[in-house]
């Protein structure tokens, strides 16, 4: 008690205090700009910690990524556009409700959310850490191609209703995207048709722009007509096409969003774990574990709620909200107890923890330093909660300009994020490139999520399959020796079947006539 006592004391200083909610006002200016996502936001603030206290550095640190993580959600729910990777599972519900004229109350309950996520991943964290972390080792590379695989299937299944085909093409077609560039084991070219630009594929951040955000812009503007015969100006809400609308008249409505809240506790708790699990294995990160959680949420929802996935439902946003904060923590897991990173930020923290001073490793449990961490992490959950509350306010004012402006600003915002990521003017042509696809693929009902989710782990599914038929010397019955292996593939196999038995039952259901004859 009187460690804990100490820790707060020091934390509780102007010289650690000020830099730390500085740190996270930039996490959530970062996170709520498209492109550019909390990995940046941490690789930016690093080098402004370097002169600081090494309790300081930490607390920027570790703020920024979790705030970051938060603040994408703020412009998914408002315009669709996820502000960073981990935003775009909770896109598809919290735009819907944003329409319905919920927009802040949708964000008041993804920052509790968020929040409550945050602490219960922290929570397990501290408790679970060193046994977490030894189950990540246990991972080979037939390991991950499963629960990479398993992921896919995931996302392809939360597709709701007919379009189960469209969404599992539409993974397959991201999968392919993600094949362009040169070949990851022999650099050979890949679909460049000589354009070096390509060599390192299609850069994710833009086309994840492009398909969210310039799609909506376009169809914000024009409706696009399928009989191709002309444009109109888009009527798909009733607000007046003066303003942006979707922030306009929304209350918090803070004990009706408590009382959702407490409804769906099975949810949260479930996302909880899903994220730490996700979160915890090196590699998989923020993004994945959402819509691990989302995937989980929609298998366990009532059948009457399933079909409601994606128009707009509370525990679609819940489950992703709830999982990628979980995540945030639980990918500091390997990398705190073992030296291996969780995710793309802690890559970068561990490169920073030697000019901290910091070695990571067992000795850091056993000599007190992770108590440190720990009580960081903690702190930012419950101050996330304010900042973020400045970030949803700030930002609807922004929305609350003519609809003109905000959709100009939408699109500079879009273009600076997306060249920012390589400093390549190209990106920009992708962008827009797969904003037109966006609009193309949405008029025929093709589900956007599965594509982006086959882009993300289309490259670590290729991967890690070439890692194990190398290391087994091309006998692919190594992929099934493990008990891990066994349970991922028929976690795959119960998945795939029951989404058929679903549609089947969906199918007789409309049409009992039929299914009688």
């Amino acid at each position: 008690m009187s460690d804990l006592i100490e820790i707060l004391q020091d934390l509780f200083t102007l010289e650690i205090l000020v830099p730390w909610i500085l740190a996270m006002i930039f996490g959530i200016f970062v996170g709520s700009t498209p492109g550019l996502t909390a990995t940046m936001a941490v690789a930016l603030v690093i080098p402004l910690s370097y002169n600081l206290p090494k309790e300081a550095a930490l607390a920027m640190v570790i703020g920024v990524s979790f705030t970051a993580i938060f603040a994408g959600d703020i412009p998914a729910t408002f315009l669709r556009i996820p502000g960073t990777p981990a935003s775009a599972a909770a896109t598809l519900d919290a735009h819907q409700l944003a329409k319905k004229g919920k927009g802040n109350q949708t964000l008041l309950i993804n920052l509790l959310c968020s929040a409550l996520g945050g602490v219960l991943g922290v929570v397990i964290l501290m408790s679970v850490a060193p046994q977490l972390a030894k189950l990540a080792l246990l991972f080979s590379s037939f390991e991950y191609f499963w629960l990479c695989l398993l992921g896919l299937t995931l996302g392809v299944t939360v597709s709701s209703g007919n379009y189960k085909l469209l969404g599992a093409l539409a993974a397959i077609f991201g999968v392919l995207l993600a094949t362009v560039g040169n070949d990851v084991t022999t650099y050979q070219e890949r679909y460049m048709f000589g354009n070096s630009d390509l060599s390192t594929g299609l850069s994710f951040i833009p086309a994840m722009i492009g398909l969210f955000g310039i799609s909506e812009v376009i169809r914000a503007v024009y409706r696009y007509n399928p009989a191709g015969t002309a444009a109109t100006i888009d009527q798909e809400t009733n607000h007046d096409d003066s303003s942006s609308g979707l922030a306009d008249d929304s209350p918090f409505k803070v004990r009706e969003s408590l009382q959702i809240i407490a409804a769906n506790t099975p949810t949260i708790a479930q996302s909880v774990v899903t994220g730490t699990v996700i979160g915890g294995l090196p590699g998989a990160g923020a993004d994945i574990a959402a819509w691990g959680a989302y995937g989980i949420a929609h298998k366990t929802a009532k059948p009457v709620e399933q079909a409601k996935f994606g128009s707009g439902i509370w525990k679609g946003v819940i489950a992703p909200t709830s999982a990628n904060n979980a995540a945030v923590a639980a990918a500091w897991i390997p990398a705190l107890v073992f030296g291996v990173p969780g995710d793309a930020v802690t890559a970068i923290v561990l490169g920073a923890f030697l000019t901290y001073d910091i070695t990571p490793g067992p000795e850091l449990f056993s000599g007190g330093g992770a108590n440190f961490i720990f009580a960081i992490a903690m702190i930012t959950q419950l101050l996330l909660i304010p900042a973020g509350l400045v970030g949803i306010l700030l930002f609807g004012k922004f929305m609350r300009l003519p609809r003109a402006i905000v959709l100009s600003c939408v699109v500079i915002f879009s273009v600076v994020g997306a060249y920012a990521m390589n400093n390549n003017p190209f990106d920009v042509w992708i962008m827009f490139g797969f904003g037109l696809l966006g609009v193309f693929l949405e008029s025929r009902k093709v589900p956007l999520a599965p594509l982006i989710l086959g882009m993300i782990l289309g490259p670590k599914v290729e991967t890690y399959f070439r890692q194990g038929m190398i290391s087994a010397q091309g006998d692919f019955s190594n992929a099934f020796q493990s008990t891990i292996d066994i349970v991922l593939f028929s976690s795959l196999v119960i998945c795939i079947l029951l989404s058929f038995g679903l549609t089947i039952r969906r199918a007789t259901t409309s049409h009992p006539i039929s299914a009688t004859q």
